[in-house]
């Protein structure tokens, strides 16, 4: 019943992990699929090939904040 909604009104999409600032992780409220950003910003389902980027991503990014923050403290 619940992919009937999704398929007539669309996903209605809930933010469950910000990867980097422009790519996030989403999950569909009404039937549960897990979708995110490709690199043109557009939303694609989740499949373990994104799930993996994204993890490095996320690595790459707090790295580089933590390396940021560490110059920006005299």
């Amino acid at each position: 019943m619940r992919n009937i909604y999704c398929s007539f009104f669309g996903h209605e999409f809930k933010i469950t992990k910000h990867v980097t600032h422009y790519v996030k992780e989403f999950k569909c409220t009404q039937c549960n699929k897990q979708f995110t950003t490709d690199q043109s910003g557009n939303i694609t389902a989740l499949t373990p090939k994104h799930r993996e980027i994204n993890a490095v991503l996320e690595k790459i990014h707090h790295k580089k904040q933590k390396k940021k923050n560490l110059q920006l403290i005299p």
